[in-house]
């Protein structure tokens, strides 16, 4: 139960940035499976790829699912979650300036890029 809050977490989050800055995958989900989940990168990236199955990624998720590199429980949770954050901060997007949203998101890239450079 204590992991399917965290990938439903994950799946918010990357749902809310979504909605704001049209990212999600790879700036947000694999690092969080990283990070806070303990999944090794092939395993993040096969698991994000889950994610976004539907619209983008059917033959690269299954060479990674071939290779075990899938956590499908995790997939679900976050496909869901994120569908739930990105059309609420969407509607929410519309309202800010983009001079604000641009530099939020160079803020977040920034940290992004700072905790993957010096993490292990």
């Amino acid at each position: 139960m204590e992991n399917a809050l965290l990938y439903a977490l994950i799946g918010l989050l990357a749902g809310v940035l979504s909605g704001f800055f049209g990212v999600g995958g790879g700036i947000l989900i694999v690092p969080a499976l990283m990070f806070f989940c303990g999944f090794s990168q092939l395993r993040a990236q096969g698991t994000s790829l889950a994610v976004l199955l539907p619209p983008t990624g059917l033959l690269a998720f299954m060479q990674y699912y071939k290779k075990g590199n899938v956590d499908i429980k995790a997939g679900i949770i976050i496909c869901a979650t994120v569908v739930l954050g990105s059309y609420i901060s969407g509607k929410f997007a519309q309202n800010i300036s983009p001079v604000i949203l641009r530099k939020a998101f160079s803020v977040f890239m920034v940290i992004v890029a700072v905790k993957l450079f010096f993490s292990k």
